[in-house]
């Protein structure tokens, strides 16, 4: 078998020999299963979170060559990607509590992705590890492929030993004490080359007087030289070693003993002078070990406040992610979601304010329909639905809250009360509200007919985004889908709910001339919810009775006698994780807004106008 050499002459087996470096790369690696292969790529649909304000959106992403990339969507990959990550120091962690997600993070830059579901997102961290692992990172053996496992290990072993034994636990008159027995073993070994010189040189003196000796006794005998041979018989017919001649330079040229003397003298110079410097050392340990002790405070307070800044810049950079928005497990407390909730709705209305001059000055009119048309439910797969939505609120809105204990008055401005009940179901506030409110010149058909008409929405409503009318089922019923403006953290939310616009037959001329608009949530196949919208839950009626006030004389009725009596009810199940705190100091907020909002606008379309009744 045939071996190689290594440097300490031992022989090893070509089937383990190195290369020159140490290095094992000579070596054939194990294989590796699907890496010799190739790994293919592996791309769908993620859901990846953009920003505060559009939250999770869908996004086409490619794993391809170790790099992770995304697009807007799959037709448009020609165009380029929207970003890309070198997986090679990233660092995938599957989200805690939600199990469609994964985070993807290299430096300060995070990616947060969401799967259709835990399988999906299971498919994607191992499709990553593998392309991890065949670009030779998170693996032992893809270490081998790159370089030797064996030198890194060796080199790395190396310097942490000299480390250990050289400097740690090592006073300096220890090493003084190693250094006096190095003394100790380095002049026994030049004790002992002395004598082995002392002894070469005896034996060369006693060598050559013996051979003088016997040059000079016994001439004829000496052995001559011979062409072919080293060895010459003499008359006695026995052989003998020719002596070579010596140089007068030769062994007895050099003074062993004296060279020997100044080695010695020369390695004790030196080995005194070091103790003399260790000496001083020794001498300056304790105000050094004092110097160090204070660096070593220092440098320790400076790590825990870059520490502090780093987590703090973490922090910040990330702030708006998905980790700091309403949710089972959000980072930021009930206090600074109030806050922020409540910043932006000061932001919502200043620039409701600036654009509200631009609306006013835009005139639409709206078809107002005779009376004749709201009479009737219509004939409709809802129809009965609507009807027994209609009753209920005649029913029970329209009752005194005074001598309910259950509700409480929150809001007192003028003629407009409002009223909550508290109510909690799984942790979701369902706080039924109740307001009433008391405005002159206007009708109750006027009142109705601006809240239900879809057209003139955006006039008066502040805090829908968009909306579309899903289905028109009658003249007076229509099915909306509308989404709600985000306010951050909390998640946006969307709705869909049937509208129905009602007027009340009276019993006897004596009852108020009374028209209702009921909206309440239902379900349609071409508005399903999504991922992007927290879908709301509503049951809201606005019930409104006209008052006249008879005209002195032979006056006609004006607007002056007229006074319309508002009852507006509201149940929502807003869905999500919002505080329960937050959503009741929200409601206490805007729904007397809205009230005074719109019925200002119904004031100001309706000034002028032939009374509606």
């Amino acid at each position: 078998m045939n071996s190689s050499p290594l440097p300490n002459g031992r022989l090893l087996p070509d089937s383990q020999s190195w290369n020159s470096s140490g290095s094992d790369e000579d070596l054939e690696a194990e294989p590796v299963p699907g890496l010799h292969g190739g790994v293919v790529e592996f791309s769908g649909v993620l859901s990846k979170w953009t920003n505060y304000i559009h939250g999770w959106q869908d996004r086409w992403v490619v794993l391809k060559n170790n790099t992770l990339s995304y697009y807007k969507s799959q037709d448009e990959r020609e165009y380029g990607c929207r970003g890309s990550l070198c997986l090679s120091k990233a660092v995938i962690t599957p989200h805690e509590f939600d199990e469609c997600r994964l985070d993807i993070s290299v430096n300060d830059s995070v990616w947060y992705l969401r799967a259709q579901d835990p399988e999906h997102r299971n498919q994607w961290i191992d499709s990553i590890e593998l392309h991890r692992a065949e670009s030779g990172y998170g693996s032992e053996s893809s270490l081998r492929r790159h370089g030797s496992m064996l030198s890194l290990t060796s080199a790395t072993s190396g310097y942490s030993a000299t480390s250990t034994s050289s400097f740690k636990g090592h006073s300096l008159r220890e090493k003084l004490a190693e250094m006096e027995t190095f003394r100790d073993i380095l002049c026994r070994q030049v004790d002992t080359l002395q004598k082995y010189f002392d002894g070469c040189a005896d034996a060369v003196t006693k060598d050559e007087l013996q051979r003088d000796k016997i040059v000079e006794d016994d001439e004829d005998d000496f052995p001559t030289t011979r062409s072919d041979g080293e060895f010459l018989h003499n008359n006695n017919g026995s052989k003998e070693k020719l002596f070579q001649s010596l140089s007068h330079k030769g062994i007895n040229g050099i003074d062993f003993k004296g060279e020997a003397i100044t080695f010695k003298a020369t390695t004790a110079g030196i080995l005194a002078t070091l103790s003399h410097c260790i000496d001083l050392m020794v001498k300056r340990e304790d105000s050094w070990q004092k110097r160090l002790d204070k660096e070593m405070e220092k440098r320790r307070r400076v790590e825990e406040a870059y520490k502090s800044a780093l987590s703090e810049l973490k922090k910040k950079s990330h702030f708006g992610g998905p980790d700091y928005e309403e949710g089972p497990n959000s980072l930021i407390n009930e206090d600074e979601f109030f806050d922020a909730v409540e910043a932006a709705l000061d932001r919502q209305d200043k620039i409701e304010e600036q654009s509200q001059c631009e609306k006013s000055r835009i005139q639409r009119n709206s078809l107002v329909s005779t009376g004749d048309v709201y009479t009737s439910v219509g004939t409709h797969r809802f129809s009965e639905k609507v009807e027994e939505m209609v009753k209920n609120h005649l029913t029970y809105s329209l009752q005194d809250v005074g001598g309910d204990a259950n509700w409480q008055l929150v809001v007192e401005e003028g003629e407009m009360k409002v009223y909550r009940r508290e109510v909690e179901e799984n942790g979701i506030v369902l706080d039924p509200l109740k307001a009433t409110h008391c405005v002159k010149g206007v009708t109750g058909h006027e009142v109705c007919h601006y809240f239900w008409d879809t057209d003139v929405r955006n006039d008066w409503e502040t805090t829908v985004e968009n909306f579309n009318i899903v289905e028109t089922l009658s003249d007076n019923a229509v099915i909306v889908y509308q989404t709600h403006k985000r306010v951050w953290p909390a998640s946006q939310r969307d709705v869909l709910y049937l509208s129905a616009i009602r007027k009340i037959l009276a019993n006897n001329e004596n009852d108020p001339d009374t028209w209702l608009v009921c909206n309440f949530s239902v379900d349609h196949e071409k508005a399903q919810p999504n991922n992007r919208c927290v879908r709301a839950k509503i049951n809201i009626a606005m019930i409104c009775q006209t008052l006249v006030s008879p005209p002195e004389g032979d006056k006609e009725i004006s607007r002056d006698n007229i006074l319309c009596k508002i009852t507006y009810v509201a149940n929502v199940n807003p869905g999500g994780w919002a505080p329960a705190s937050v959503l009741r100091a929200v409601a206490k907020r805007e729904y007397p807004k809205f009230l005074k909002r719109f019925t200002s606008y119904v004031q100001e379309k309706t000034a002028g106008k032939a009374i509606l009744f």
